[in-house]
């Protein structure tokens, strides 16, 4: 939360009269409803660039959105084999990591920003960093965070697409953004970037929430506030499911 005001409030004071353009952007829908039957969907950031000069040319200005989901420790083990046996040798904690990240531009970023820029708002999955890490040395802790990128990669919580934002017409874009099965509920930030001759000229961010419901939701809060209570009603049924099998079967 305090990142999303941070970002909003900077980049809100950036010097707008060295550019006319002005951001607007909006979500299609600011809650994801997680139920049993939820499968992944998609949502859609859209916006416009209000622009006071009309000679400006498509080309010299670019749009990037980023979406991230709530930070999360992360705990990384690497294995090594000892005396034959593969075992968890190393182990690193990073905090802060964003449990989902997407980001969508109208090119490759490096050719939008340079890299220092880039690496200021954490834009793109290189310039992704924890928060905190359970090593002060940062040659050791660089391994670990790569192996995270790449295994959120893998199973779909991180993502980018270079030419993800579609213009619609000079001034409107629109973005699909993935949400997975997997995704942790919480609070998500959509942040748009408008980026002109490599400088971040202006920029929203939007809070998404992705929440259960139903009675996923009823049974979610039970284990989470009563977990002792959990624990007994889910042996207790177990038991109960158990005995009536017996029974089934020991009629046929």
């Amino acid at each position: 939360m305090k990142r999303a005001f941070f970002v909003t409030a900077l980049l809100v004071l950036l010097p707008t009269a060295a550019s006319p353009d002005e951001l607007v952007s909006g979500l299609s829908q600011d809650l994801v409803e997680i139920t049993s039957n939820y499968t992944g969907t998609d949502i859609v950031v859209f916006g416009a660039i209000e622009s006071g000069n009309s000679a400006e040319t498509p080309t010299s200005r670019d749009v990037v959105v980023v979406v991230r989901g709530p930070d999360s420790d992360m705990i990384v083990r690497r294995k090594a084999r000892v005396a034959g046996i593969w075992i968890n040798r190393d182990r690193i904690t990073l905090g802060g990591m964003p449990s989902y990240y997407f980001v969508a531009s109208t090119r490759p970023l490096s050719q939008i920003a340079p890299a220092q820029s880039l690496q200021r708002y954490q834009i793109g999955l290189a310039n992704l960093v924890p928060k905190s890490e359970s090593t002060h040395i940062f040659a050791k802790g660089e391994p670990f965070r790569h192996a995270v990128i790449r295994e959120r990669e893998r199973v779909g919580l991180y993502s980018a697409k270079p030419n993800g934002v579609e213009f619609l017409s000079y001034s409107l874009f629109r973005v699909r953004v993935p949400v997975p099965a997997g995704v942790p509920r919480g609070q998500y930030t959509a942040e748009v970037y408008l980026f002109s001759d490599g400088t971040v000229v202006s920029a929203q961010s939007t809070p998404l929430f992705v929440d259960q419901i139903g009675i996923e939701r009823r049974i979610y809060n039970f284990a989470h506030e009563w977990p002792f209570a959990y624990g007994l009603a889910a042996v207790f049924m177990a038991m109960v499911l158990g005995w009536l099998s017996s029974l089934i079967f020991r009629e046929r």
